[in-house]
Order: C-alpha cells, then sequence, then structure tokens
C-alpha cells in the first residue's frame, strides 16, 4: 500500500469521525424533511410541465385530426364536381395531417404514460414526507429522553461523598450525633440531681440522729447529778470514754459518707 492511499485512510477516516460527532440528530432530521420538501416542490414542478406539454400534444393532435377530416371531405365535394385534380391535392393534404395526427397521438399516450408516472411518484413522495415527519417527531422525542437521560446518568455518576448528597448525609449523621450528646448530658445531669437529692436526704437522717443523741446524753448527765459522790467519780470517767468512742464512730461514718 502507497504512502499516498495511506494518508488519503487517514484523512477520510479523521473526517468520518468529525462528521459522525457534529451530526445532532434533531438538525439532521430538520434538514432531511427540508431536502424532501424541495425535492417535492421540483417533482409538482416536473408533473405540471409534463400534463402542460400533454395538454399542448392533445391540443396539437385534435387540430391535425380536425384538418385531416376537413381535408377529406374537401376531397369528396372536389370530386363530386368533378375536379380530379383539386381532389387529389386535398387528398394529399388529408394525408399529411392525418400523419401528423398519427405522430401527435403516438407522442401524447408516451406522454400520458410519463405524466401518470410522475403523479405515481408524486404521491408516493409526499407520502413518504408525512411518514417521515410523523417519525421525525417521534426520534426527536426518542433523541431528547435519550439527552436527558444521560445528563442524569452523567450527573449522577459525578456524585461523591462531597457532593450536595454526600453533605446532607453527613449532616444527617451529625444532627443525629448531637441529638444523642445530649440526650445522654440530659440523662447524666438527671442522675447528678437524683445524687444530689439523695445526699441531702441522707445528711439529714444523719442530723436527725446527731440532735437525738445529744438530747439522750443532756439527759443522762441530768441524771447523773443525783447521784453520791463516790459513784459519780467512778461512773462519770467511764461514760464519758464510751460517748467519745460512739462520737468518733459517728464523725467516722459521717466523713466515709
Amino acid at each position: 500500500m502507497g504512502l499516498f492511499d495511506r494518508v488519503s485512510r487517514v484523512v477520510r477516516a479523521n473526517l468520518n469521525a468529525a462528521v459522525s460527532s457534529a451530526e445532532d440528530p434533531e438538525k439532521i432530521l430538520e434538514q432531511a424533511i427540508i431536502d424532501m420538501q424541495e425535492d417535492l416542490v421540483q417533482m409538482r414542478q416536473a408533473v405540471a410541465n409534463a400534463i402542460a406539454s400533454q395538454k399542448r400534444v392533445q391540443q396539437q393532435y385534435e387540430r391535425a385530426q380536425t384538418e385531416a377530416n376537413s381535408w377529406q371531405q374537401r376531397a369528396q365535394l372536389a370530386l363530386q364536381k368533378g375536379d380530379e385534380t383539386l381532389a387529389r391535392e386535398a387528398l394529399v393534404r388529408r394525408k399529411t395531417q392525418s400523419e401528423t395526427a398519427a405522430a401527435l397521438k403516438g407522442q401524447l399516450d408516451q406522454q400520458a404514460g410519463t405524466v401518470d408516472q410522475l403523479k405515481r411518484n408524486l404521491i408516493a413522495l409526499e407520502s413518504k414526507i408525512s411518514e417521515a415527519k410523523t417519525k421525525k417527531d417521534m426520534l426527536k422525542a426518542r433523541a431528547s429522553a435519550a439527552k436527558a437521560n444521560e445528563q442524569l446518568q452523567n450527573t449522577m455518576g459525578r456524585m461523591s461523598t462531597t457532593s450536595a448528597i454526600g453533605a446532607f448525609e453527613r449532616m444527617e449523621e451529625k444532627v443525629l450525633q448531637i441529638e444523642a450528646q445530649s440526650q445522654a448530658a440530659a440523662e447524666l445531669a438527671g442522675a447528678d440531681l437524683e445524687s444530689q437529692f439523695a445526699a441531702l436526704e441522707a445528711g439529714g437522717d444523719v442530723d436527725l440522729e446527731l440532735e437525738a443523741m445529744k438530747a439522750q446524753l443532756a439527759g443522762g448527765s441530768v441524771g447523773q447529778a443525783s447521784l453520791p459522790a463516790g459513784e459519780e467519780s467512778v461512773a462519770a470517767p467511764q461514760q464519758n470514754e464510751a460517748v467519745d468512742k460512739e462520737l468518733e464512730e459517728l464523725k467516722s461514718q459521717l466523713d466515709q459518707l
């Protein structure tokens, strides 16, 4: 294969690729309909010209036929009058007009066939154009739907975690996390409040018990004043030691709370 053939093939391939990529179905369909409409106009003009020509030939044929009949009558008249020479001349003219009429009749028949064929072609072209218009609308609708679907697929393909949908998903997750933290904080605050009230209630019981013991101790000291001196000197240190021990135990319990 020569270099020129290879270069030519490459150029034609690139041109075909460029044309294919530049073809817009909707525009191509519109242009195709326009071209067909132009062909229809030319076809109608051709049919009109053929019909006009047929009518001219028809008129010429009828005129030649009329002339032939007229010369036939003249030949008969001349012969009746005894002018054979004039009758012969009339017959020559009749023959010429009859030959002309016969030729025109053949041409007329041929043109009639041509006109009929042109009319059939015209009707077929009109039917094709009507069908093409219907198909054009359908193909344009399909092309528009295909383009919309392609754009949708491209849009969906470009979506990622950084897209709008990804942002919504992240924000939804963040809101759920904030709600969970708020609920946990509320539960912790409620638990701390319960513990504080429990401590207050426990402290109140201890205070009441301490006051009761103080009152008991105060009553015991009054009873001790009526004891004899000897018994007081012996019982007082022992009772004080017991009270101090119990008081220390109570302080220890309070410190542990």
